[in-house]
């Protein structure tokens, strides 16, 4: 065999493997990217990410509940009388001292300030409103509002009492409800996610 001859086979050869390790690396590829694009939110989730929630009617004393993320979340226009209660309470009283708060600090104390969402405009939180997600802490229930031994809610299913700033007071639930990432983005418009 002439040297041509076998420089011609082997490029040949060369070629064949490189043509055959490009299939096989576009078909890997092509099987496993609906396994990774299936860890995606799907559209109608990412649709809800972020939802603004009409609180024009919401009166003091008074709650709207939203469903966000599969999940109810209580929006409350506090009296004044509920914010008062919901300050005099001293956090080392509290079963999780923690504001359980996504605007802020995980490590914050679960002062009423810290808790309540400031209105729009406001820097400093006037105590009005108070956004939580309304699901149990002990078992995911969905605690009754303006009940339960503080004035705030109750889950009658395990006895969970949690105050007017949604702290737990008393019963097996561990956490405060959480508030989850939300602000006004107008005066009568809360911005959820």
């Amino acid at each position: 065999m002439s040297n041509a001859e076998h420089h011609h086979s082997g490029t040949r050869r060369d070629f064949l493997y490189y043509a055959t390790g490009g299939a096989a690396i576009v078909v890997t590829g092509a099987a496993v990217w609906p396994l990774v694009n299936q860890m995606n939110p799907s559209a109608d989730v990412q649709a809800l990410a972020s939802i603004p929630v009409d609180v024009s009617g919401v009166e003091p004393g008074t709650q709207l509940t939203v469903k966000f993320l599969g999940k109810p979340v209580f929006i409350r226009r506090r009296t004044v009388e509920e914010i008062e209660a919901a300050r005099l309470v001293d956090v080392d009283d509290l079963p999780d001292p923690y504001a359980f708060n996504a605007n802020i600090d995980g490590t914050a104390p679960a002062l009423d300030v810290n808790r309540s969402l400031p209105a729009f405009g406001e820097e400093e939180t006037t105590g009005e409103w108070l956004v939580m997600v309304g699901v149990c802490t002990h078992l995911g229930c969905v605690p009754l509002g303006d009940a339960g031994d503080f004035d705030g809610w109750f889950c009658p299913c395990h006895g969970s009492h949690y105050d007017t700033a949604g702290r737990i007071r008393r019963g097996p639930a561990p956490r405060n409800l959480p508030i989850p990432v939300a602000s006004f983005i107008d005066e009568n418009t809360i911005q959820l996610g």
